[in-house]
């Protein structure tokens, strides 16, 4: 299993650009999973459904299982937000993991830009990020060594994900 990420502002494109990689990955024959970081309090449980009442009850664990998919939610009930070297031993096999978010944290990433966002390029802070796709291209003098591609090429960013991703026990 190899292991990228992509990292930048809200509002920069980073699941609308998930939306398209995703299936141009797909394919090229490339296995696919994802793992996003969430800022805030997020459920994705229905409210009044039995696994919502479970976890609800306390359950520290709801797996939900049909004939279509399997879904396994912990809450954490206090304890510490795992790390992400953690969270990805969670991951069945798969050729590529693309992390979503997780920008602090050392791993490979993509940096996501986009100009109307008004927010700073994180690139000259962030040895980890290996190149960059937005819809402007970065200041010279910022980091010019850093391959580019168009946030609407995504082609030429699938290229990226692949030739930066590293495997993920040698992370």
């Amino acid at each position: 299993m190899k292991l990228i990420g992509l990292a930048g502002w809200s509002g920069a494109g980073k699941t609308t650009l998930l939306a398209k990689l995703i299936p141009c990955l797909s394919r090229r024959g490339i296995g696919v999973s994802t793992l996003k970081h969430a800022h805030h309090r997020f459920d994705v449980d229905t409210p009044g459904k039995d696994s919502w009442v479970h976890r609800e009850a306390g359950a520290r664990q709801v797996l939900v299982s049909s004939g279509n998919r399997w879904a396994l939610m912990t809450e954490l009930r206090g304890a510490p937000e795992p790390e992400l070297r953690e969270l990805l031993g969670h991951l069945a096999p798969v050729d590529l993991v693309i992390v979503e978010g997780f920008k602090r944290t050392g791993h490979p990433k993509i940096e996501i830009h986009r100009a109307a966002n008004a927010k700073p390029w994180l690139h000259p802070e962030d040895p980890a990020i290996r190149a960059i796709a937005g819809d402007v291209r970065p200041p010279l003098g910022l980091h010019p060594a850093l391959p580019w591609a168009h946030l609407d090429d995504v082609e030429a960013i699938a290229d990226l994900a692949l030739a930066h991703a590293v495997p993920i026990d040698a992370w």
